[in-house]
C-alpha cells in the first residue's frame, strides 16, 4: 500500500516542502512550495524569521493536505530537517522568547578565543570532538552570556531549528540528537549535552529539550494546527534533524568504500564511522564529529561551498542567469588564480568580489576579471580544498574511498564535478540533488516501520534515485 509523508527541508537561503509516496520500493517526491527567507536585520543583528518559516510549512501542510484530498488518501508522518547551530528561545507558554541568531551575524567573531579563556580548545575538542567555528552554538550562547542577554535567563526552553518548528505543530519540546551535535555541546561519549560546558555558559540541562534519536515520533499536530491545515493528528517525526545527516542518510550507496560531500552553500566532506574519532592529528586538523544514524558518527571537514560564488553572481547581477551556462562559461577563462574559500576573509564580506580581488592581490596572483574568470577561481579552488581535505579524510576512514558521492544542488553542476573528479583522482557520483528530503523521508519510513534498518534504507535510496558519475581523466 502506497503511504504518503511530508518533508519540509529548510536551506540557509530557502525552503522546500515536499509530498512524498513510497510503494515499498522507491520513494517519489513531488515538490508542493519553496520559498526564500532572508534575514531579518534588527539592531544591529542578523536574525532567522521564525515566524515566517513557521507560516511557510503550515502553507505546505495546506497544499498537501488539498493534493491529498484529491486522491483520496492520508498523510502518513511529517519531518523537518534545517541547518545547524542556531536555536531559538521559547517561555513556558509556548510563545517565542527570542528569534535565532543566524550564524553568519558578527557578533560571535572570536567567540572561541573569548571561551578558551574559560576551558581550553584541547579540552573542548576531547568532549566533543567538534571542528571550532565562532557560531557554534556553545559559542552564540556564551557570546549571548557575556553580553549579559536577558533570554537565556527568561526563557522555559532553548531548542535548535528543526526542534523549534517542531515545538511550534506539536507543543512537546526534544532536542534531536543529529542537530544538537552540530552545536559543540553534545558529548559523544555520554550521548548528550555536556554537563562542564553547560556550567561554563551558565546554563541548565533542563533548558532543553530531552535527547532523542532519528525516527523517534515527537507528537501529533496540535488541535489549532490541525484546524488551520485541514489535517488530522499527524504523527510528527524527529527526522535526522540536521540537513546533512538527513542527506547522508539518503546517500545511494551499495557499501561502505565511499566519501561523500554535500555540496550547497557550505560543502561537508566526510566519511561515516561507527565511533567519534577524537585524537591529536583530528584536533590538528580540526575535523568534526557529528551525529549519524544508528549510533554512526559522521567524520567530517566544513568547507566553504558555493557560498562565495552566490554572492559574485548575486554582485555581479547574475541571479537569473543560467547556473549551466554561468559554469560552462568556465571553459572561456584562463585565470589560474586559486584561492582559499576557508579564509576567514569570505565569511560575510560586504564585498565578495571586492574580497576575492583582495585575496589574490595579497597573495601575488592574477585578479579575476570577467565573468567567466571569477567562476572559473572560484570553482577551482572549491575542487582544490576538496581534494586537499579529501587526502588527509583517508588517514582517519575506515574503509577505503574508492569515489566520492556528491550530493545536494551542487550535484547538479557537472563541470563542478568534472573538476572535482580532476582534483580528487576518483570517480565523482553525483546526485541525488534532493537527497536531504529523501533523507528526511526515509527516517519517516523507518518511524512508521517501512525501512526498519539503514541497509533497507539506503536499499530504498538506491532504487529512487538516479545518479551520474564523472570519471578523472
Amino acid at each position: 500500500m502506497k503511504t504518503y509523508h511530508f518533508a519540509v527541508d529548510l536551506g540557509a537561503t530557502s525552503g522546500r516542502t515536499i509530498l512524498a509516496s513510497f510503494d515499498g520500493e522507491k520513494v517519489e517526491m513531488e515538490e508542493l512550495t519553496r520559498f526564500k527567507h532572508p534575514l531579518l536585520p534588527i539592531a544591529g543583528h542578523q536574525f532567522w524569521n521564525l515566524p515566517y518559516l513557521y507560516d511557510e510549512i503550515l502553507r505546505g501542510l495546506k497544499e498537501a493536505a488539498s493534493k491529498l484530498d484529491t486522491l483520496k488518501a492520508s498523510l502518513s508522518s511529517i519531518g523537518i530537517d534545517t541547518w545547524g547551530c542556531d536555536v531559538a528561545y521559547f517561555y513556558s507558554d509556548g510563545t517565542i522568547a527570542g528569534l535565532p541568531y543566524c550564524y553568519r551575524d558578527n557578533h560571535t567573531v572570536g567567540a572561541v578565543d573569548e571561551f578558551a579563556k574559560k576551558m581550553s580548545k584541547k579540552e573542548v575538542y576531547s568532549r566533543t570532538g567538534i571542528q571550532f567555528m565562532d557560531f557554534n552554538t556553545l559559542f552564540q550562547l556564551d557570546t549571548l552570556r557575556r553580553n549579559n542577554a536577558k533570554v537565556l535567563d527568561s526563557c522555559d526552553k532553548i531548542l535548535w531549528m528543526p526542534d523549534a518548528l517542531s515545538y511550534m505543530l506539536t507543543g512537546n519540546a526534544v532536542t534531536e540528537y543529529t542537530v544538537a551535535s552540530t552545536a559543540e555541546m553534545l558529548n559523544p561519549q555520554t550521548g548528550d549535552l555536556d554537563e562542564e560546558l553547560l556550567k561554563a555558559i551558565g546554563l541548565s540541562r533542563d533548558k532543553f529539550g530531552p535527547m532523542v534519536q532519528p525516527g523517534a515520533v515527537i507528537g501529533t499536530l496540535s488541535a489549532q494546527v490541525q484546524e488551520a491545515t485541514g489535517l488530522g493528528d499527524i504523527p510528527v517525526v524527529a527526522v535526522a534533524g540536521h540537513d546533512t545527516a538527513s542527506a547522508v542518510v539518503g546517500v545511494p550507496t551499495p557499501d561502505e568504500k565511499y566519501a561523500y560531500l554535500s555540496c550547497g552553500t557550505w560543502s561537508l566532506l566526510g566519511i561515516e564511522s561507527p565511533s567519534a574519532i577524537i585524537n591529536d592529528r583530528s584536533y590538528e586538523l580540526n575535523f568534526t564529529n557529528e551525529g549519524g544514524i544508528d549510533g554512526t558518527t559522521r567524520f567530517l571537514k566544513n568547507i566553504c561551498g558555493l557560498w562565495i560564488f552566490e554572492r559574485v553572481r548575486e554582485e555581479l547581477g547574475l541571479q537569473n542567469a543560467d547556473i549551466s551556462a554561468l559554469a560552462a562559461s568556465c571553459l572561456d577563462s584562463t585565470c589560474e588564480s586559486l584561492i582559499n574559500p576557508d579564509d576567514p576573509a569570505f565569511a560575510n564580506p560586504k564585498s565578495m568580489v571586492k574580497a576575492v580581488n583582495d585575496y589574490c592581490i595579497a597573495h601575488g596572483m592574477a585578479v579575476p576579471n570577467t565573468t567567466a574568470d571569477y567562476t572559473r577561481v572560484i570553482y577551482r579552488s572549491l575542487a582544490h580544498r576538496i581534494g586537499e581535505m579529501l587526502e588527509l579524510l583517508k588517514e582517519f576512514s575506515p574503509a577505503s574511498i574508492e569515489r566520492l558521492h556528491v550530493i545536494g544542488g551542487g550535484s547538479r553542476n557537472g563541470h563542478l564535478m568534472q573538476m572535482i573528479a580532476e582534483e580528487t583522482g576518483i570517480p565523482v557520483v553525483a546526485g541525488p540533488g534532493e537527497c536531504t528530503a529523501l533523507g528526511n523521508v526515509l527516517v519517516q519510513l523507518r518511524a512508521s516501520g517501512r525501512a526498519d534498518s539503514l541497509a533497507e534504507m539506503r536499499r530504498v535510496a538506491v532504487n529512487s534515485t538516479e545518479t551520474k558519475t564523472f570519471l578523472p581523466k
